[in-house]
């Protein structure tokens, strides 16, 4: 596939996203991609973020309750890729993503569900990079790294055969020196939300108070 790198500008239709949802999200307790961010959900706000961004051609993996995340994004304009194992490594789920990529794509964001306070802007910085030549971006705040990430679609191939035990983590070492590792001014690009607790302390520190489910796990 053609890389991105053909000009100093490129129209931001050409960048795709995928947004991994497959999981059970077992070490929250509870569905995080459906739990209320504000006046919407998890995902609801991912997807914003990516709008935002202008990013048109998004692509959510789903696996763990697909058809209940599909039903309850069924009036966004998205296509979903099904990831069956939900117990498999993130590389399985980018591999059954990248097969539903359109050939439009010339770069892809790869974003996780649990990153709901990654912002448009940072999100558009990240898309930026691309005019410094990067084929690789790794956004970091205070040295540690995070998502979304940004690759060139010249690596389409290796996204499909990713390790299925390291996935992005040996496909980052293996391309080092073409790694850019950005720095952004926003600490959630590499704030995870696992727990519970994680996410009552997320919601309130991004949007200045506690979820309507404060007091009990949704199924």
């Amino acid at each position: 596939m053609p890389s991105c790198l053909c000009g100093y500008l490129w129209p931001v239709k050409d960048v795709a996203a995928l947004l991994l949802a497959a999981g059970r999200s077992r070490r929250m307790g509870a569905f995080k991609p459906l739990l209320p961010f504000g006046d919407v959900t998890v995902i609801e706000t991912c997807i914003n973020n990516l709008r935002g961004a202008d990013v048109s051609e998004i692509v959510v993996v789903v696996g763990h309750r697909a058809n209940e995340i599909q039903k309850h994004l069924e009036s966004y304009e998205l296509r979903f890729a099904l990831n069956p194992d939900s117990k498999s490594e993130m590389g399985e789920s980018i591999r059954r993503g990248v097969e539903h990529i359109s050939e439009d794509a010339k770069c892809l964001l790869i974003a996780l569900v649990d990153h709901p306070a990654v912002s448009s802007a940072t999100i558009k910085t990240i898309v930026s990079a691309r005019q410094r030549g990067a084929r690789l971006v790794q956004p970091e705040h205070a040295g540690r790294g995070g998502h979304p990430v940004l690759i060139d679609f010249s690596y389409h191939d290796e996204l499909l055969n990713l390790d299925p035990g390291t996935g992005l983590r040996s496909f980052f070492d293996a391309h080092r020196t073409e790694v850019l590792r950005l720095p952004v001014e926003s600490p959630y690009v590499a704030r995870d939300m696992d727990t519970w607790e994680d996410y009552l302390a997320l919601h309130a520190e991004v949007l200045g108070r506690e979820p309507a489910t404060k007091s009990s796990r949704f199924p």
